[in-house]
């Protein structure tokens, strides 16, 4: 949905470019399904939502930002690597599915059956994305001592709600 002023209408009126319905804008929690992952909502975000056609568009402050956050709830946790949040720390990377199987050292075939789910990551794969994701975007408080405690029970997703703040993204409650 595009948004546009509308110059029939004092003031700051928004018209829905897809049906010309009227818009209005509020603070809502959004789940966050354009990340890939299930159980990660966004709180307290604007939105912009038509009356007529139920299209909405959402206002995601500092995107790189709340994904380096999201990123660093992921390798922090306890429990393996689901296949979509494999999926989410390798785009993250910015790297192709070729490109990741050549970093883990195997084929692309085997990326495609982890972020399908058609085959576990190993306990040292998941490690070792871990540790790549680390690297390459720092995250705070994450020790050595409890990467080794990390990915030795079996895979479940992360639920987290996230809200942007004047100081940055930060986990809400």
């Amino acid at each position: 949905m595009a948004l546009v002023n509308d110059p029939n209408v004092e003031g700051p009126t928004m018209k829905c470019m897809e049906c010309g319905g009227s818009v209005t804008t509020k603070r809502e929690d959004v789940k966050y399904d354009f990340s890939g992952l299930p159980g990660v909502t966004l709180k307290n975000i604007e939105v912009s939502r038509c009356a007529e056609c139920d299209e909405y568009e959402m206002a995601i402050p500092r995107i790189e930002e709340l994904h380096g956050l999201i990123a660093g709830v992921l390798i922090g946790k306890r429990s393996r690597l689901t296949p979509e949040e494999i999926r989410f720390l390798r785009k993250l990377l910015g790297w192709s599915g070729a490109d990741f199987a050549k970093a883990m050292g195997t084929t692309p075939e085997t990326v495609s059956r982890w972020e399908n789910g058609a085959t576990a990551m190993g306990v040292q794969a998941d490690r070792l994305l871990r540790l790549m994701v680390a690297h390459l975007k720092p995250v705070e408080d994450y020790g050595e001592d409890q990467l080794r405690n990390t990915a030795l029970t079996k895979a479940r997703p992360v639920k987290l709600g996230l809200r942007a703040t004047a100081k940055g993204w930060r986990e809400a409650a």
